[in-house]
């Protein structure tokens, strides 16, 4: 593939992980990275090994994400790529400062509020969004609009899941609402990756995750980042289909029967503006 002409691609969730691998990735490739993270001591390490720009943010508190969105506003012209990848399994049912479960707020609220703001910045550098997804939305989610931090049923799989629904659901309506405008969305699972991911989790997965065993079997990430980094260099169209969501390098054949429902993403769409209080457009 000849070299793309070098683009402007913020990674959330770059301090570690796939989002690392994949900011080092395009950094090589020559394109502007933006790394941004939750801690600042690996933000900027991660940051310094590829010479790009960074940021701190933690999407336990909606204001980072709110500051995150200005801050990304005034420093760059453009945005060419904005991959929202933080996220992961969290622990124990609770809810962050702004009233919400946890991993419904990392993994979806604070991406659709950072997208969101940024809207328009996108869709005039004809942008594209990445949403970093799961098969965990086939395995554990189910998404009820009257319940969305999962109050009466919570499990951390239940809400991973749920999360992970959301994120194709939401790709599905940016899509929808935007694409004639020129923007596209993909959405994409990476695959078992030997990172943090569970760390902070209850959940029967975090064991694995840390075993010598775990580390053998499960891909490195910078394999795992490699859809994200095609996503980021390719124009839709030319290598992937926007509004889709990717296993294994291609449209995924099984889904959650709710990924496929159209009115389901919209009323997700408009719930989620109503929550971060945002207007619907």
């Amino acid at each position: 593939m000849d070299n793309p002409a070098p683009r402007t691609i913020v990674i959330t969730g770059a301090s570690d992980g796939i989002g690392a691998a994949a900011a080092r990735a395009l950094a090589d490739a020559g394109h502007r990275v933006v790394v941004v993270g939750r801690s600042p001591e690996k933000t900027a390490r991660v940051a310094g090994e590829v010479g790009a720009d960074h940021f701190v943010a933690d999407f336990a508190r909606l204001a980072d994400a709110r500051r995150l969105a200005r801050q990304l506003d005034e420093a760059y012209p453009r945005i060419d790529v904005l991959a929202n990848n933080a996220g992961g399994i969290l622990g124990v049912r609770t809810k962050t400062e702004d009233g919400f479960e946890p991993t419904l707020q990392v993994n979806h609220l604070a991406p659709f509020l950072l997208t969101s703001l940024l809207l328009d910045k996108l869709l005039a550098s004809r942008a594209t969004v990445i949403q970093t997804s799961s098969a965990g939305a086939r395995l554990f989610g189910h998404l009820d609009l009257d319940d969305l931090d999962h109050d009466h049923d919570f499990t951390p799989h239940l809400a991973y899941g749920t999360a992970k629904l959301e994120n194709i659901l939401f790709t599905t309506e940016l899509h929808r609402r935007f694409h004639d405008q020129g923007l596209s969305a993909v959405s994409f699972h990476p695959g078992g990756v030997a990172t943090n991911f569970a760390a902070e989790s209850t959940s029967f997965m975090r064991p694995v995750y840390r075993s010598r065993i775990g580390k053998l079997v499960l891909a490195t990430p910078e394999r795992g980042a490699r859809q994200l980094v095609r996503f980021a260099q390719t124009p839709a169209g030319e290598d992937w289909e926007s509004g889709a969501y990717y296993e294994r390098g291609r449209v995924a054949r099984r889904v959650h029967p709710q990924a496929r429902d159209a009115d389901l993403a919209r009323r997700l769409w408009d719930r989620s503006a109503e929550l971060v209080g945002v207007p619907a457009r």
